[in-house]
């Protein structure tokens, strides 16, 4: 029977080494892509969660073979597709659990000619409509149509063409089915607005080894040379930057001494410079990230000395997953921040738990939030709590991890859907906590 919470003792500090998996966002698009080829495609430090296991789930389905080789390593073959799977209530009850089936549409479409999707699901963090997706891949030429009755989504063509294109938004996973589509298009396609965040410049990269032909990576405008048809490769996932993020942050609310080792710093952005606003000791020792026990740590002011303001922004801005880690660790630090979540209307809504816990924050509105650090004078208590999406989740689990007694987290199939074994890898630190 598969557990549904945490308990978690907290009050207790970590130490010790610990190792990000694999990230999550850049697994998703990596394995979509595998279908732009009938060639074998070998896929290395591929992270153990939900949303990646379901994926996977689709591909095979789909008639992907797929060979797990040793532990987060998988060979993917996409020789003989079943298009048919597409209309199966099997493919539409799993392609809607998780917002990365959307992300198999562009593959699909450039190599098959067709796609099928129902409404993907995901997170409950406010609007994320698929608007980018599909009006990229109808400037490409696919001809697109919605059936509200069964709330799913089709689009074809018989020949994808190279086309410029401005973006409306900068989406990631947007970026990326249009990138995997016009791969395989006639002629030159020109990406403007594109995302440019890791997970994208890594997935450009993995499919420029394939074959492809693709100039700009790590900017915002993409020039995409259209090639018959790609081969096969070896492609590494990087680290989550996310779980880094979310370590450091641990690292801090349990006043622990933590090593992140092979956390890749320069594929970190301005993430590590975040964290040392807030206060923190951020050390970075070769491919690894050390961060010592700290007492105390003090959040900085503007230049002028009014209070600092943290927001998300697109890349090469500060993620929008990791505003809820900065914003639990804030509630322990000295002084005072403005948390500004610009991207999405529903991701401050589980600052309620934090205030039950004993945190001093006033939610301003949907998107912001003033927290008023207690310099560890008053620590959290614990409570029972409802995990309402993974990020969040993962903060809620921080907080218990440093508050005065016990936490029960429900609903932490979110927490799992994200990150791998967390509870067994917390453990490993020291940690108090268990699946109930």
């Amino acid at each position: 029977m598969v557990s549904d919470a945490f308990e978690v003792e907290g009050g207790h500090p970590l130490s010790g080494t610990i190792i990000p998996q694999g990230a999550k966002n850049e697994a998703l698009q990596i394995l979509c892509a595998t279908l732009l080829t009938k060639d074998p495609v070998t896929i290395t430090n591929i992270p153990d969660i939900l949303d990646v296991r379901r994926l996977i789930e689709l591909l095979v389905g789909l008639g992907v073979k797929t060979e797990k080789t040793a532990k987060g390593a998988y060979v993917f073959q996409a020789d003989d597709l079943d298009l048919e799977y597409l209309n199966s209530p099997e493919f539409r009850k799993t392609a809607r659990r998780i917002r990365g089936s959307v992300m198999l549409i562009g593959p699909l479409l450039a190599r098959l000619g067709e796609a099928f999707l129902p409404q993907p699901g995901g997170d409950k963090i406010g609007r994320r409509r698929l608007d980018t997706h599909f009006l990229g891949l109808r400037k490409l030429g696919g001809e697109f149509h919605y059936d509200s009755d069964k709330n799913q989504y089709s689009i074809h063509c018989d020949q994808l063409k190279g086309t410029y294109l401005l973006m409306d938004e900068i989406s990631v996973t947007g970026s990326a089915n249009v990138i995997m589509a016009a791969v395989l298009a006639e002629g030159t396609t020109t990406i403007y607005n594109a995302a440019c965040e890791p997970y994208v410049q890594q997935l450009c990269r993995m499919l420029n080894q394939m074959g492809a032909n693709i100039k700009g990576i790590g900017s915002n405008l993409l020039t995409i040379e259209g090639v018959e048809s790609l081969s096969g490769t070896e492609h590494r996932i990087l680290p989550d930057m996310i779980e880094i993020g979310s370590f450091i942050g641990m690292a801090a609310m349990t006043q622990s001494e933590i090593t992140i080792q092979d956390a890749q710093p320069d594929e970190l952005g301005n993430i590590p410079a975040i964290f040392r606003r807030l206060g923190l000791d951020v050390q970075v020792r070769g491919n690894d990230l050390y961060i010592p026990a700290q007492d105390h740590y003090e959040i900085q002011t503007f230049i002028d000395g009014s209070i600092l303001t943290i927001y998300d922004a697109p890349w090469p801005g500060f993620t929008p997953d990791l505003m809820s880690i900065v914003l639990v660790m804030a509630t322990q630090a000295r002084g005072s921040v403005l948390i500004h979540q610009k991207m999405f209307e529903s991701r401050l809504f589980f600052v309620d738990k934090l205030i039950d816990m004993g945190a001093q924050i006033i939610l301003c509105d949907p998107h912001r939030a003033t927290v008023i650090g207690l310099d560890r004078k008053y620590p959290l208590r614990g409570i029972n709590m409802t995990s309402p999406d993974i990020r969040a989740g993962v903060a809620l689990l921080i907080a218990a991890l440093s508050a005065k007694g016990k936490s029960v987290i429900n609903n932490i199939n979110q927490i799992d859907r994200g990150y791998q074994a967390i509870d067994e890898r917390l453990r490993s630190l020291g940690a108090h906590i268990r699946r109930v």
